[in-house]
């Protein structure tokens, strides 16, 4: 049921090229050069800066229509280049589309893209965009991994124009957070450019070709996690100016101006935030650059999330309201309704109808004499059980009465306070055992925004986490020390059910395991949003909201199915 803790192999072969950072006209470790051509699923890219001792062997002589394993249908070759193709193809079994990585089998590097695809599809990180299947069949060795229709490449977004703030933000947040989770399991990319980074419809980023685009092309570092994280930041100082960090130009943006050097992006345009600015040079500073500020440089995925955690937090735009159209009559009432009524001709003022004139026959002069009897009869016996009421109130009245007003003032002048949201200042998460689940999409959960969010990983058993795991949870500053009555959170997945505790903790690093925090509330729900309730207020700064158990949900286009869920959205009620 726990996630993979064993390490997966490492993707690196036996050429022996040189780290595909170095210099500008290799652009990343994704070893770029002047040559256009479409990579893998369809991606725009260069060729390969790797060994090419294998170029020579000849790619299948396959076409569309072919079958693999009598399910995988070639529809369309996306890459034909040094040995091996790449395909869009469709699985019949389970009828969607899937992206195919062919290559023959006596192939030099056929044993390690096997090996580099079965490591991805160990990690099962739904931030990448999955292997399905890596198989070695008689002459054939081929790779079946996700097909995603809805997402769009970096490399379109910014064919457009550069990334808003808060999008830029995102996307290092999200390739960064899942960059350093792959290092962890001994995963490299090497091949991190605008092409490999996908934005779902639903607003979430994703990686492809995780170690295997670099085994295709014999693409090797002595340096992974540096190379790795100076493409991260490539991609950053892109999306906020819309130039390649380089001389040379690469995926349809300009490089910079030759004998320039590496200057900061707000100094390329007007306009760039300037702590993502910040955060560009100290991922690019590998290559030479120095840190703004004297900052420190970031050689691994895991500096960048400490870094962008350290940074203030940058919150989506306000929705643009635009201003209602003028009303419009229905066709209804522009129309002549009955016969010999024609329509107002346009320009023309048209008469006010004059009202009728008050009934003046003797009907309506005897209906208006019984109203006014009727009325002036209700107030004569109000009168007169008001009097009657004041002179016989006796000793006991007036007891009951005082008694009773005594009560009302009790109930009416004590006013419940009423219950108001606290602002959130700050979160991380928390990992009491065993690996953590996304540190670096907390932020997701009180941005406002229900379509980010962040997730656990998938299990196998549930919905009890434990004894796997204790449960898992993130740990919020409130800013200042508050009364904590309630908590509503927002799900992603509905099944089974997820039960929620609050513990009051003393820092958002707690001292203390979850037995020495006090409990603020606990509750259990099966829906899309779950209300925990303290019995009594707990004052505190620092809030722990616990998962204990997680639903059974489906697949889909994240993770498969599974014990998993997602926190959309997190307010605290004073």
């Amino acid at each position: 049921m726990a996630e993979r803790s064993t390490a997966a192999v490492d993707v690196a072969d036996n050429s022996d090229d040189e780290s595909l950072t170095a210099e500008a006209d290799q652009s990343t470790a994704d070893g770029v050069a002047n040559n256009r051509e479409r990579d893998t699923d369809s991606d725009e890219a260069q060729a390969s800066g790797g060994t090419n001792e294998s170029g020579k062997t000849s790619p299948p002589e396959l076409h569309s229509g072919h079958k693999l394993a009598r399910r995988y249908r070639l529809e369309e070759c996306v890459t034909r280049l040094d040995g091996f193709s790449s395909w869009r193809a469709v699985d019949e079994k389970l009828r969607r589309a899937v992206g195919v990585h062919l290559l023959p089998a006596e192939h030099s590097r056929a044993r390690s893209v096997l090996a580099s695809a079965r490591s991805s599809a160990l990690l099962g990180d739904p931030r990448f965009v999955q292997v399905l299947d890596a198989v070695e069949d008689n002459d054939l060795v081929y790779v079946v991994h996700e097909w995603l229709p809805d997402a769009t490449e970096l490399t379109a977004l910014l064919a457009a124009g550069p990334l808003e703030p808060y999008d830029a933000y995102q996307m290092v947040t999200q390739v960064a957070s899942a960059m350093a989770a792959a290092h962890r399991e001994g995963l490299a990319h090497l091949r991190l450019n605008p092409n490999a980074v996908l934005r779902t419809s639903t607003g979430q980023w994703r990686i492809r070709g995780l170690a295997v685009n670099a085994a295709l092309r014999g693409i090797t570092s002595d340096t992974p996690q540096r190379a790795d994280t100076e493409a991260i930041g490539a991609l950053l100082y892109a999306s906020l100016t819309q130039r390649w960090p380089y001389e040379d130009d690469a995926y349809g943006l300009s490089g910079l101006p030759k004998d320039l050097g590496l200057i900061p992006p707000d100094q390329v345009r007007a306009g760039v935030h300037r702590g993502l600015s910040e955060l560009a040079m100290r991922a690019l500073a590998n290559d030479g650059a120095t840190a703004s500020r004297h900052e420190s440089a970031c050689t691994t995925p895991e500096e960048l999330v400490k870094a962008i955690g350290e940074m203030p937090r940058i919150r989506p735009p306000e929705p643009a309201f635009t201003t209602p159209p003028e009303y419009q009559r229905t066709a209804y009432q522009q129309s002549s309704y009955g016969r010999g009524r024609p329509a107002p001709h346009p320009g023309v003022t048209q008469p006010v109808p004059t009202p009728p004139p008050p009934l003046q026959s003797r009907t309506g002069k005897a209906l208006k004499w019984g109203v006014s009897a009727l009325l002036i009869a209700a107030l004569g016996l109000g009168s007169w059980q008001l009097a009657d009421a004041l002179m016989n109130r006796g000793g006991t009245s007036d007891d009951q009465n005082q008694t009773q007003t005594t009560d009302d003032n009790d109930k009416g002048g004590k006013t419940a306070d009423p219950v108001q949201p606290i602002t959130i200042e700050a979160a991380q998460e928390y990992v009491a055992s065993g690996d953590a689940q996304a540190p670096g999409d907390v932020g997701n959960t009180y941005d406002g925004d229900t379509n980010t969010y962040w997730r656990t990983k998938r299990y196998n058993e549930g919905p009890e986490l434990a004894p796997y795991k204790p449960g898992v949870g993130i740990v919020y500053d409130l800013g200042s020390a508050k009364d904590v009555s309630a908590a509503s959170i927002g799900l992603r997945y509905t099944g089974d059910h997820t039960t929620v505790h609050l513990y009051a903790a003393d820092s958002l690093s707690p001292s203390t395991g979850i037995d020495g925090m006090k409990e603020i509330g606990k509750a259990t729900d099966t829906g899309t949003s779950l209300t925990v309730k303290a019995s009594k207020a707990v004052k505190t700064q620092y809030v722990l909201l616990w998962i204990t158990a997680v639903p059974n949900a489906p697949a889909d286009g994240y993770s498969s199915a599974g014990y998993k869920q997602a926190v959309t959205d997190v307010t605290f009620k004073g």
